[in-house]
């Protein structure tokens, strides 16, 4: 399964026919890590509470921004807002969520949003499709393809990224709105990660697709707040990073019908030290592949698979904001994570988004009112 057009892009060998150079806005800073020595551009700042990026085509960045904008950046600057962005309950953490690329964007221009919504019970994560105009200035043909069935007043754990398998379904995660019992409620979709086909409609592998044991949408349930999620393109796996509470941020690779846990079993604790659920393991519920304790509040997660840094290769990044830097995890053959390097500690600040671009380079976006666009290459590299 592969994920975005970038995704397709690497595969087919077209990044660098296809891709312009980066503009860069000033000099790079050199890192020198366990195994390769890095530079990071940034590309733009002075963006405001950026949440997500994806590469277009043409080269060109598409950007959320959280209060409800969504950007083109080109030529290291900033588009004006693109019109036809629907309504966005700017909500606590919720707000214009993540943006991902349909597999055929190239000639369809389609691309979804995930995003707060409001309603009179309240908030909920929103799923919508629309089409990008050629010129890049608005969306239309909008269509609103999922809403959660819940809504509250709670302003947190919104989820919630969206990734693109191979046959264009979408998969994508909701936290469980600060009301953690919601994560075991198999008649919500809080706390769960969720798959439906392109126009909405249930998947024929869905395991609740008929209704009874579960909501038709649902793929896995007991999941705190997946704020990232992604495919490995080299084997199909689907991967989750998500908030634990006071420790206890996992990494999951959720399967169909399996419950990964919260609050029944989890490595943190309440904010208040208080023991949650009934320990660290239990009985029909699954164990996170890695998790971290003390936290480091995981924003997203991708897989390096590259050619500018092959030392990286099958590696896991996950960015982290409380703890403001780049975790680089390795994996052995069974797929196990053996290693961790925590890259950048401190020097960018809170880390939201991480993404492979086409050529190998490795993207970020910083989190707050003055987030910037980033680029990890390999030295002397800024095109």
């Amino acid at each position: 399964m592969t994920m975005t057009f970038a995704s397709l892009l690497k595969s087919a060998g077209l990044a660098s026919a296809l891709v312009a150079a980066p503009v860069l806005a000033d000099d790079p800073k050199q890192f020198t890590t366990e195994k390769i020595a890095v530079q990071v551009d940034t590309i733009t700042s002075g963006l405001d509470n950026p949440w997500s990026v994806e590469v277009l085509p043409d080269g060109a960045y598409i950007v959320t921004e959280l209060g409800g904008t969504l950007r083109i950046i080109r030529g290291g600057k900033a588009s004006q807002p693109i019109s036809g962005v629907p309504e966005v309950a700017r909500q606590g953490q919720g707000g214009l969520l993540d943006v991902a690329l349909d597999p055929g964007f190239a000639d369809n221009r389609t691309l979804f949003l995930s995003m707060a919504a409001e309603n009179d019970n309240g908030y909920g994560t929103a799923i919508v499709r629309a089409v990008l105009s050629k010129d890049g200035k608005s969306l239309t043909q909008v269509q609103e393809l999922f809403r959660m069935n819940k809504f509250t007043s709670k302003g947190q754990h919104f989820g919630s990224r969206i990734v693109v398998a191979a046959d264009g379904s979408l998969f994508f995660g909701i936290g469980d709105r600060g009301e953690r019992d919601r994560a075991q409620d198999m008649r919500d979709h809080a706390g769960a990660i969720l798959h439906i086909k392109p126009d909405g409609s249930i998947p024929a592998d869905n395991p609740y697709k008929d209704g009874k044991a579960g909501l038709a949408e649902l793929w896995s349930k007991g999941h705190r707040n997946p704020q990232g999620i992604t495919i490995d393109p080299d084997n199909g796996q689907l991967l989750t990073v998500e908030h634990g509470a006071r420790g206890g941020d996992e990494i999951n690779t959720p399967e169909p019908g399996k419950n990964y846990g919260w609050p029944l079993i989890t490595f943190g604790k309440d904010y208040s030290g208080v023991k949650i659920g009934v320990g660290q393991a239990a009985d029909g519920y699954e164990q996170p592949l890695h998790y971290w304790d003390p936290s480091i509040a995981p924003g997203a997660i991708d897989v390096y698979r590259g050619a500018m840094f092959p030392q990286w290769n099958g590696n896991l990044l996950v960015t982290a904001l409380k703890s403001e830097l780049l975790a680089r995890l390795e994996r052995d053959d069974s797929g196990a994570v053996v290693a961790e390097e925590r890259l950048f500690e401190g020097e960018f600040g809170r880390i939201r988004d991480v993404k492979v671009a086409p050529d190998g380079s490795i993207l970020m976006l910083t989190d707050g009112d003055d987030g910037a666009l980033l680029r990890v290459s390999a030295p002397g590299n800024r095109s």
